[in-house]
């Protein structure tokens, strides 16, 4: 699908900064517009007005509209109707524990309270079998029920129709009578767990009602009907999509970056990457062992949430995470964040608290004058003098102290990498980190050196590239059903009946968007168990189903049974519509001195030693230029610290890739 605009526009809405990538042609523009928390819009339609004026743009946005409702537990007043004797299913969850030491651990309210959910007396069996027919006494009485409850939304979650959604399709005719959000398992996750699957329907009615508000006020405000929003499975889908499946809008902005990362790294020759997004709040990792590595499981807010998802994993450890002294003494930093407002000290917003933004300049990692490419100036003594403060309250020197935040805070996401590789069979050192978020590069070779990962991969523009993941994104959607089938006994016409029936209705929503046939791919993969098991592990639809999935058991557990009977719990199709993407330039090598890019000498804090440095303009770096660090690389949306033990030179893509010379 070719977009008829010469203007497309990737935003991606951060917790301190909301990104603007605007392709004009083949050129690309970046633009960093402080976030609104209390309204996300006013952000956008600022930063919007800034690059393009009165132009009609193409948006591809990655929202955390839903993520924020859902967090915030500020979303639409929802009911549930259910099957009789299952209203408390979201109540009574799993008995796993979160805080299993907590002796006085609470969990947190279901989005649904016990009064606005409602029982139907019907009953389908897990093979689609009807065992109590739905009366329509029950529906004449329910919908007048429902009406008198002052509801924005309803959420209709049968027992088992995602075997047969005949109930729930005859509750939709009914309920659309009345003038709220209604939506269905059936529609939205058709597979079994009766508790995931109410959770997710549930998280659906609760957020579809505000994202469709914001929706509907940026599309109007914009005079534009071409925006497309990113979804958490790392493709783009229609407002109209987006607006019915908000709950496939809540980890869009982190998605939007993993394919940013994912698509830099395979452009520039390597395919084993993992990504890692430090904003101003948190830090999202991804590890892409030569393609996205995907997840159907989540939990925001307590909530679980079962659709197709990028995997990243995220912690609470950014630019703007704040550094205090716990109870014990102990030097501690974040999760709490000092966010857009106030923001970190020196920012000069307001803000009291020390944060990580403000220990990097301290340490001369962030130059004063060159952030946001000197549109910006930030001042350097209220760093100073907060933290003398502190470090005289933690028994430290300024720079012990500067320096223990910097560490604290690279270890939590060290941690993150560790969970995402080592704990999954994956060893570092066959991956390359690329780093993007404004604070990325400032963090990257500390933690390429504590992993043994052999380089760092720090993109042009790498503050802005989960906007420009959201232009590299194709359309995406994911469907799945439940078979629950011994694989011995699964035959051929039986697994292609099932993902026939899913190829339909793919082709038939693709072709409501105008894509052509040629245009699409079908993915198919299968969600396979050895019998017994509780969970699942995702295999291609290959000939040998079973051999698949030992060989791939072994790798994530360490260990394999060929003789144990296996299962196919799910099928699962990805259908991917192709879309228009930018070209990111390439150039030749030149042998070049990067004198020229030079701004200053300078000076940074290495190992509690202050270490002369230069300090390089990185719009003036050219491909084949190559340096030894201390140095430190600006540009309008992030800051590059090379250390003294690494190298760094410019490839290509105009990309800076780091290495440590110790190796």
């Amino acid at each position: 699908m070719t977009s008829d605009s010469v203007r497309v526009v990737g935003i991606d809405t951060g917790g301190t900064f909301t990104d603007f990538v605007v392709l004009d042609g083949e050129q690309l523009r970046v633009h960093k517009e402080p976030s609104t928390p209390d309204n996300p819009a006013r952000a956008v339609l600022a930063g919007l007005r800034q690059v393009l004026g009165e132009a009609t743009p193409d948006i591809i946005h990655g929202s955390t509209v839903a993520t924020n409702a859902l967090l915030e537990r500020r979303g639409a007043k929802t009911a549930l109707v259910t099957t009789h004797g299952f209203a408390d299913v979201l109540e009574i969850g799993r008995q796993t524990r979160s805080e299993i030491y907590d002796l006085n651990v609470r969990k947190a309210a279901p989005l649904v309270p016990v009064e606005r959910r409602f029982e139907v007396s019907e009953r389908v069996g897990p093979h689609g079998e009807v065992l109590t027919p739905l009366a329509q006494a029950e529906i004449d009485a329910l919908v007048p029920a429902l009406g008198a409850s002052d509801l924005e939304s309803v959420a209709v979650c049968l027992l088992h129709s995602y075997a047969n959604p005949d109930h729930e399709r005859a509750l939709l005719t009914a309920l659309s009578q009345l003038d709220v959000f209604v939506t269905a398992s059936h529609e939205v996750l058709p597979e079994f767990r009766e508790y995931e699957r109410c959770s997710t329907t549930v998280v659906n009615a609760y957020v579809g009602p505000v994202v469709a508000k914001y929706l509907a006020h940026l599309a109007t405000e914009v005079q534009s009907d071409r925006v497309r929003i990113m979804q958490s499975n790392g493709g783009i889908i229609s407002l109209d999509a987006a607006r019915k499946f908000a709950v496939q809008t809540v980890l869009s902005g982190p998605a939007g970056g993993a394919v940013g990362g994912f698509e830099i790294g395979k452009g520039a020759g390597y395919h084993n990457v993992i990504t890692f997004d430090m904003g101003g709040t948190s830090t999202d990792v991804c590890l892409c062992a030569g393609s996205l590595s995907r997840t159907s499981d989540a939990v925001i807010g307590e909530a679980p949430i079962r659709v197709p998802a990028i995997d990243i994993h995220t912690v609470g450890a950014g630019g703007g995470s704040i550094a205090y002294k716990d109870p014990g003494g102990s030097l501690r930093v974040g999760p709490r964040s000092a966010g857009a407002e106030p923001g970190p000290i020196c920012y000069a917003q307001g803000g009291t608290e020390l944060t990580v933004t403000d220990a990097n300049l301290f340490l001369g990692r962030l130059s004063p004058h060159h952030f946001l490419g000197g549109q910006q100036q930030l001042p350097e003594s209220p760093v100073r003098d907060a933290m003398e403060a502190f470090s005289a309250d933690m028994n430290l020197s300024a720079t012990e102290a500067a320096e223990g935040i910097t560490r604290v805070a690279n270890a939590t996401m060290e941690r993150a990498i560790r969970v995402i590789s080592l704990e999954r069979g994956h060893d570092p050192r066959d991956f390359t980190l690329v780093c993007f978020g404004g604070a990325g590069a400032m963090h990257a070779a500390d933690l390429a050196r504590g992993l043994n990962i052999p380089r760092v991969l720090v993109p042009r523009a790498a503050g802005i590239l989960s906007a420009l993941g959201m232009l590299l994104a194709d359309s995406i959607r994911d469907y799945s059903q439940t078979l629950l089938v011994p694989t011995a006994e699964l035959t051929r016409s039986r697994l292609e009946e099932a993902f026939g029936a899913l190829e339909q209705r793919a082709r038939a929503e693709y072709a409501a968007e105008d894509f052509a046939a040629e245009e699409l791919t079908m993915e198919r993969t299968l969600d396979m168990r050895y019998v017994g098991q509780g969970y699942e592990l995702p295999v291609p639809a290959v000939d040998e189903i079973a051999s698949a999935f030992h060989e791939l058991h072994e790798q994530r557990y360490g260990y394999a049974d060929a003789g144990r009977a296996t299962e196919v719990v799910n099928v699962r199709l990805r259908a991917v519509g192709r879309t228009e993407k930018p070209r990111l330039p390439q150039h030749e090598l030149q042998d070049a001195d990067p004198a020229a890019a030079v701004l200053d000498d300078w000076t940074m804090v290495f190992e509690g030693e202050e270490t002369r440095a230069k300090l390089f303009d990185r719009s003036r770096l050219r491909p084949g230029n190559a340096f030894a660090g201390p140095a430190l690389v600006v540009e309008y949306s992030t800051t590059t610290v090379v250390p003294p033990d690494f190298r760094c030179r410019v490839d290509e893509g105009d990309n800076l890739i780091l290495e440590c010379d110790r190796r």
